[in-house]
């Protein structure tokens, strides 16, 4: 079965968006393994996001790599569906997808990404971002077995 890494900076505070999270979870379930990493956020440098930060998200990187950003590559849920069948017919047992936090990603995380996936020019919390990517995947894997939940 398929490992679904959600590697976050940070985490969740407000009990609502851990409900939400726990839902998505166990509906994932069906289809893959949900691993939910969190990373301790650090101070960053300068103006841009933190080696160190990006260190401690490297080192649980397995298998084809997306990270949420802004000035990624937009998808229709279809579309992205296609991209994760295609992904897993290739023999991928590991999907890391990597979010953020405050400051963002520093670089060498970016340029480790396969897929830099952009969720719109607006910028969200991490907390709701998380929640927002699990119910993406969510989608993605309805679709691709057919149960009506995609509209």
């Amino acid at each position: 079965m398929l490992e679904l890494r959600i590697i976050c900076v940070g985490g969740l505070k407000e009990n609502y968006f851990k409900q939400a999270v726990e839902e998505y979870t166990k509906r994932l379930s069906a289809w893959c393994n949900v691993n939910i990493i969190e990373v301790a956020e650090a101070a960053p440098a300068g103006n841009d996001p933190s080696p160190a930060e990006a260190e401690r998200i490297a080192r649980h990187l397995k298998g084809y790599v997306i990270v949420g950003d802004i000035g990624g590559k937009a998808y229709t849920s279809p579309q992205l569906s296609e991209t994760i069948n295609d992904v897993m017919s290739g023999g991928n047992s590991c999907i890391s997808f990597v979010i953020g936090g405050s400051w963002g990603l520093n670089d060498t995380i970016k340029k480790r990404a396969d897929l830099r996936l952009s969720f719109g020019s607006f910028t969200y919390p991490h907390q709701l971002f998380r929640v927002m990517a699990l119910e993406q995947f969510y989608r993605v894997f309805t679709i691709l077995n057919g149960t009506p939940y995609h509209k």
